[in-house]
């Protein structure tokens, strides 16, 4: 009777190691690289000043393919990962639109856009937002740190 239990039960168990051990590859290839981040801006050198007023925004060195810095608001800026989320083996970078200032777009590969405030998905085959970065703003010295 144990021997008919144990090769009864073969099915199941194959079953459940199949369902089990396999990964969906595609999850993984959507995850953007984080790459440790801490960088401090003195908004007042000149390379920076277009960071002193909301609306100003700028590429950095750092992350996985560079960051997008945007100043929201005068005590709030957002930074994102410029590494578009859609087939990341792909390392495709996003450019922020100048004409809206609002926007950042993947204009090689898959043609995924981005809002530059929140990193949320506006159009495109992408699904996942873009990597964010976290900001601490210091408002007596114009320093802006740059996180993860």
């Amino acid at each position: 009777m144990k021997r008919l239990l144990t090769i009864g039960s073969l099915p199941l168990i194959f079953i459940f190691i199949i369902t089990t051990g396999c990964r969906d590859d595609d999850d993984e290839n959507e995850r953007v690289p984080i790459i440790q981040t801490d960088i401090t801006l003195n908004l007042n050198l000149p390379e920076y000043n277009i960071l002193l007023n909301p609306g100003g925004w700028l590429y950095l060195t750092g992350g996985s393919r560079g960051i997008i810095v945007y100043r929201v608001s005068n005590d709030e800026f957002s930074a994102f990962d410029r590494h578009c989320t859609f087939n990341v083996p792909e390392a495709c970078r996003v450019y922020v639109d100048e004409n809206s200032g609002l926007t950042a777009k993947d204009t090689v590969c898959c043609g995924s856009v981005f809002e530059i405030i929140t990193g949320n998905v506006v159009e495109g085959p992408a699904q996942f937002q873009l990597q964010p970065f976290q900001t601490q703003f210091n408002q007596n010295s114009d320093q802006l740190r740059i996180f993860n």
